[in-house]
Formats: C-alpha cells, structure tokens, sequence
C-alpha cells in the first residue's frame, strides 16, 4: 500500500538503514543547523572581541573533547590524559612550522598526524586492560608527556616554551580575534561533520560494539585490539588538532597549560554534554567554558554586598566544575543532549501525554 502525501506530511518514514542513520534526523534539524552556521559566520561581526574569544575558545575545546566523547562515550574507554594529547598537538604543529618551514595551514593536520601515533602507542596497553588499570595508565601517560614538554628543548622549547607562527593564507595573517575564528569554525565544521560520518561507518559501529558488549563484537568476528587501539588514535588526532588550533591562536605555547586539571575539564564537558552524542559534546564544551566567566560575574555582582566574596573567584570557578559534574551524574546522568531530546519530545506531543 502506498503512502499518500496527506499521510506523509505526519512524521518522518524511512525504509533503509542508510536512510535511518543520517547525521540530521529530520530535514527541520538540518535547515537549523544550517541556519546556526549561517548566524555564526556573521558572529564576529556583531560581537566584540570578548564574546569573539570564547567562540573560538569552544571552537578548539570542542574539537578536542569530541575526540575524547568518541574514546569514552563510544568505544567505552577511559582516558585521563586527554590534555596531554592536547598539548602534544599544539607543541608539534609549531614544531613543525618553525624547523621545517611548512606552512601553518598544513602542520595543523601534520600534528594531528603525529598525535595520532603518540596516541596509538598510548593505547597499545588498551588492548589488554580496561576500567581503572587502563584510567591509571593513560594518567601515566599524562605525566609522561607533561616531563617531556618540560625536558625537550629540541620540540618543545623546554620551560620556555615554545613559539606558534599564526596563520598565513596567500598572504593574508589570520592574527586577530575576528579572522582567526573563521580559521577555528572551518576545522571544527569539518572535524564534526567526519566524527559523526566515523560513527555511521562500519568502524564506527564496530566502536559501539566493543564499548556495549566485548565477548559479543569478539564473537562477530570483530578485532578488539585494533578497535581499541583505532580508537585512541582517532581521539589523539582530534585533541592534537585542537590542540594545534589553540597554539597559533595564543602564538605561544607552555606546558604549564596541559595538566591533569585540563584533561578533568575535558571529561566534565563530555559528561555534561553526553556521553555518545556528537552535539552533546558540544552542548558540554560550550557550559564549561562560560560556567567559569558566569561565575566570575556573579560573584563580582555579589562582592558589592559580600566583601571578600571577589578574592575568592579564582577558587570558586574551579570548585563550580567539580560541582557541576557531581550533580550532572546524580540528577541528569546522559547529559545535556538527553535533556534537549526531552524537551523536543514533550513539544512535539504537546499537548497530549502520549
């Protein structure tokens, strides 16, 4: 029996599984998205420099923490040396500029390139450990790589750290705040786009598998080392990209910058946002980079009538991280993106129950 055009216009029908794992779940989603994007190309426009800094601030946090989302919330591996991978990217993309003269728009992708193979190494362990002894090896590879950052005058500039050149395309310098987001918002629509084309591939579903059920996807026939370790060089390649993004914005790079508070920050943007949901690790990026700058003016509101209150700020942005992930795991455990579903789901039945 065919379907009339009255009956089609009542929800969305699909037939195939192609069909059914497109990366906008209805058309409305994708013409919104499309909408956000055409908004966020006008953004630095219309904002001043500081709103203009923390888009760029979720743009490379983003990237990197959905590297993160796809090793955690969909391989289901743990990884608390995401901020070393992070910093790697950065040191080797300057790395690369500054010796052998590449321009900066290709080392961004070389030094996801070489994260990558860092991170591959890293995950070799992986493969035959999970769960907490896997946690205490990534956290070792964390201060590994932190003691190298320090100690490697030829990579990293030792304690000096190192410079990052900025940008240049055809001879125009990507070195304010309004160009350089434009740099920022290209890696991270095409960064987001592949990470969730990865997971509609075979690979990515193979990634499912062995996070939902190992003895299963082993019996299927899929191989858990290489999974395993597939996705710890995935992860390592979008933090090093980030990571590369972030140094030639700031053009200089230390590694007092790349600690374990950093690779916290990174688990609390995917735990908020959702573990296993692409715009859920968005959603989770950008409530931790303006949790801290909304505490900062409430509590520079509340001084006025606490003296004392504003000496306190530094302390109290920190303390509002560990409590927001403490309370995201008791009272909304999949994050943010669950919610929004929520929400979408209750106006589209509104005003029926069912």
């Amino acid at each position: 029996m065919s379907l009339t055009a009255d009956s089609m216009r009542c929800g969305e029908f699909r037939t195939t599984y192609k069909a059914d794992t497109t990366i906008f779940p209805t058309p409305r989603s994708r013409n919104f998205a499309i909408a956000g994007l055409i908004v966020l190309l006008f953004a630095p426009h219309v904002l001043d420099t500081y709103y203009t800094n923390l888009l760029i601030q979720i743009g490379y946090y983003g990237i990197a923490a959905l590297g993160l989302n796809i090793l955690v919330g969909f391989s289901g591996q743990i990884s608390l040396g995401h901020s070393a991978f992070f910093g790697f990217g950065a040191f080797a993309s300057a790395w690369i500029s500054n010796n052998f003269g590449v321009p900066v728009i290709l080392a961004i992708p070389l030094a996801g390139l070489m994260t990558t193979a860092v991170g591959m190494i890293v995950g070799i362990p992986a493969a035959r450990i999970k769960g907490l002894y896997l946690a205490i090896a990534t956290l070792a590879a964390q201060f590994i790589l932190e003691d190298f950052f320090n100690r490697a005058d030829w990579f990293s500039g030792g304690s000096a750290g190192s410079v990052a050149q900025p940008l240049n395309l055809f001879g125009f310098v990507f070195a304010t705040d309004k160009s350089y987001f434009y740099v920022v918002l290209f890696f991270m629509v095409v960064m987001y786009l592949a990470g969730s084309n990865l997971l509609r591939s075979r690979d990515g579903r193979a990634f499912v598998a062995v996070r939902d059920h190992y003895l299963s996807a082993e019996i299927m026939g899929i191989n858990l080392t290489k999974y395993r370790i597939l996705a710890f060089g995935v992860s390592s390649f979008y933090a090093g990209i980030g990571g590369a993004l972030f140094g030639h914005y700031l053009g200089f790079v230390s590694a007092e910058g790349f600690t374990i508070l950093l690779s916290i920050q990174f688990l609390a943007m995917i735990i908020i946002g959702g573990l296993g949901s692409v715009m859920g690790t968005l959603l989770g990026t950008v409530f931790i980079v303006l949790l801290p700058e909304v505490m900062e003016a409430l509590m520079t509101t509340l001084g006025s009538q606490l003296p004392g209150l504003e000496r306190g700020v530094s302390y109290l942005k920190e303390m509002a991280i560990g409590l927001a992930i403490v309370l995201f795991l008791i009272f909304e455990p999949d994050g943010l993106a669950h919610r929004w579903k929520q929400i979408k789901a209750y106006w589209k039945l509104y005003p029926f129950s069912y």
